[in-house]
C-alpha cells in the first residue's frame, strides 16, 4: 500500500457559531512547545493560526451581544444541560484534544491526557454549579419594616477573556466555563503562542447545544485583540488573567471609559479547586422590595 499524504487541518475562527477566517486574510505560524534548555530555537510546526484583527473582535462583540439575550433568558437548569453536553462532547475528542496539549504544552502523552480529563471534569463541575449559583449569592434579605427584601443575581453581559497563555485547555476551560455558567456570553483571546486547543474548542461547542455566539474564539496577538475589546462601548467586563503586568495596566485603563467589570491577573494553581469566585466575578446583583401587607379575618394578605 502505497504511502498517502495527510490530510493537514485548517484552524479557523469561531464566532456567531460559524468558522471564519480572519477578514485580515493574515496567519501567523503555531509551533510546539520548546523547553528552556532549547529556547533559542524553534519548535516543530504545526499549523497556521488566524491572525485576528480589530474588524475580528468588533465582529465577535456583535455576535456576543446577539446572543446575549436568549442565553441570560434560559433557565439556569438548561445551561446546566448544555455545559455538560459540552463534557460530553469532549469526552468523546479525548485523544485529539491530548495531542494538541502536549504539543502545545511540551507535555508527555500521559501527563497532556490527565489535563484533558482535568479539563471535561471542570466543565462537569461548572455544569452542576448554573442552578445553584443563585442560592449563594442570592437570598431574602432581612430589613427593618413590612417588606420582603429579595436580592438575586444577574449576568453582566458581554465578557472579553484573555485565555492563560502557558495554560492552554485547563485554564481556558476554566476561565471560559464560569463565565457561560452565568448566562454572560464570551469573547475569547486564545493562549497567543498555543491557540489549537482553543480552536478546536469551537469545534466542540459548535456540535453541542451552545447557541451560537455565546461563545467566540479568537486567534492571534494578544495585544492587538485585547485593545479593541477593552476599549469596546458594548463589553461589559473582562478577564485579564492572560495578560502581563504592562498589557493588564493598559487595558485597566481602556476599560474604565464605560466602567467595565475588571478580573485583574493573578497566579492560579487551574488543578486546584477552582472555587466560586470566577462566576460571582461577572453577576450584578438584583434587588426588588415587596411589602408583606397584612392579614384579615380570612388569614390572606391585603
Amino acid at each position: 500500500m502505497s504511502d498517502r499524504l495527510s490530510v493537514l487541518k485548517t484552524y479557523k475562527l469561531y464566532v456567531g457559531g460559524k468558522f471564519p477566517r480572519s477578514e485580515s486574510g493574515r496567519v501567523y505560524e503555531v509551533t510546539t512547545a520548546t523547553s528552556a534548555a532549547d529556547a533559542a530555537g524553534k519548535g516543530k510546526w504545526l499549523a497556521n493560526a488566524p491572525l485576528s484583527s480589530r474588524k475580528d473582535a468588533r465582529d465577535a462583540v456583535v455576535a456576543a451581544r446577539k446572543a446575549f439575550g436568549g442565553w441570560s433568558g434560559a433557565t439556569a437548569y438548561n445551561r446546566g444541560q448544555i455545559l455538560y453536553r459540552v463534557a460530553e462532547m469532549l469526552e468523546g475528542r479525548k485523544n485529539q484534544f491530548a495531542h494538541e496539549v502536549a504539543h502545545a504544552e511540551g507535555l508527555s502523552k500521559s501527563k497532556a491526557a490527565e489535563v484533558v480529563e482535568a479539563a471535561v471534569d471542570r466543565w462537569v463541575w461548572y455544569a452542576g454549579w448554573t442552578d445553584k449559583i443563585s442560592q449563594v449569592v442570592g437570598g431574602a434579605n432581612p430589613v427593618a419594616g413590612p417588606y420582603f427584601n429579595l436580592s438575586a443575581p444577574e449576568p453582566t453581559g458581554v465578557v472579553a477573556v484573555v485565555a492563560p497563555q502557558e495554560s492552554s485547555f485547563l485554564g481556558l476551560v476554566s476561565v471560559v466555563a464560569p463565565v457561560i455558567a452565568t448566562g454572560n456570553t464570551a469573547v475569547v483571546i486564545a493562549s497567543e503562542k498555543a491557540p489549537l486547543p482553543a480552536l478546536s474548542l469551537g469545534e466542540v461547542l459548535a456540535t453541542s447545544d451552545l447557541p451560537g455566539g455565546v461563545v467566540n474564539i479568537l486567534s492571534g496577538r494578544t495585544a492587538e485583540i485585547a485593545a479593541p475589546l477593552a476599549a469596546h462601548q458594548d463589553v461589559n467586563a473582562i478577564d485579564l488573567t492572560g495578560a502581563d503586568a504592562e498589557l493588564a495596566r493598559d487595558l485597566e485603563v481602556a476599560a474604565a471609559d464605560n466602567l467595565k467589570r475588571v478580573l485583574r491577573p493573578q497566579p492560579v494553581d487551574f488543578r486546584a479547586d477552582p472555587g466560586t469566585h470566577r462566576m460571582t466575578a461577572f453577576l450584578e446583583t438584583k434587588t426588588v422590595w415587596h411589602p408583606t401587607g397584612s392579614l384579615g379575618a380570612s388569614g390572606s394578605a391585603y
